[in-house]
């Protein structure tokens, strides 16, 4: 069990939120250790380059697909379970749950989702899912992975940061690094900028603008997820929750893919 604690003690110091519930640490790290190094190695080793924050659009991004391929490779793949209720011994109705990864051992099943940057609704979705398989027996533990406190709160200082160092002071400049805002968040930009009182540069205002579209308060990260735990959703499910932190933010100076409107895209529907 040492080496595990040591594991996840190496997650908290490089900034990932983790909270265990229900008795999950016992259950995972005594029943599941092989499942836990895999997913535990994978989260060590995450980068998130700034393009693929400001570049990513509707639909899931690079970096959470690099997240899902390492998962299967590891032999957790995507599973559909189908519950269904048999009554004298026919089938009266069934019910599905589509979970994002799922590894089985001898010892049982545990499933995992990923809320990179869904609509913070998708996590009361997520943990009933949870709830409903650990009761029948489907599954022993639920794992769910979001965007971490620090790096919900450093968002507005990286994507600053970006706007800085490519000289972003434009529209221009934002369609020259392949980032093309719609009429109504022009119209925000410019109303802040060119406003008589305290207008803002350029750059801070784009960044309010993609910040507050693109990553705000009502998508999933790790706040509205501790609200809805301490409320009880999905207990009594043994769950193990993770926090991606803001140090696995790379400066890179790579393009980003040319996207149209890519501050309102963020709210997809694809449970990424």
């Amino acid at each position: 069990m040492n080496s595990h604690a040591s594991t996840f003690g190496a997650l908290r110091e490089r900034g990932y939120d983790i909270l265990f519930v229900s008795h999950a640490e016992s259950i995972l790290v005594g029943e599941f250790s092989e499942a836990i190094t895999e997913l535990t190695s994978t989260l060590l080793e995450l980068n998130l380059p700034i393009t693929e924050i400001i570049g990513s659009g509707g639909g899931e991004t690079k970096f959470t697909q690099r997240l899902r391929r390492a998962l299967t490779a590891l032999q957790w793949p995507k599973h559909t379970f189908v519950i269904t209720k048999t009554v004298d011994g026919v089938p009266k109705e069934s019910v599905s749950h589509e979970i994002d990864h799922v590894r089985r051992t001898d010892r049982g099943v545990v499933a995992l989702e990923i809320e990179w940057n869904n609509k913070d609704p998708f996590f009361d979705r997520d943990l009933e899912n949870f709830k409903r398989l650990h009761a029948e027996g489907a599954i022993s533990a639920g794992v769910l992975i979001t965007r971490g406190a620090s790096l919900q709160q450093q968002l507005r200082s990286a994507v600053y940061r970006f706007a800085h160092e490519r000289g972003i002071s434009s529209f221009d400049d934002l369609v020259a690094n392949g980032i093309a805002p719609t009429l109504k968040q022009k119209k925000a930009i410019e109303k802040r900028v060119t406003r008589a009182v305290s207008p803002l540069p350029f750059a801070d205002a784009w960044t309010d603008n993609f910040i507050g579209n693109k990553y705000g308060q009502a998508t999933t990260h790790w706040d509205k997820l501790m609200a809805r735990v301490q409320r009880g959703v999905g207990n009594p499910c043994p769950l193990l929750l993770i926090g991606l932190p803001a140090s696995i933010i790379r400066f890179d100076e790579g393009q980003i893919d040319v996207i149209e409107g890519s501050e309102s895209d963020a709210l997809d529907d694809v449970g990424d």
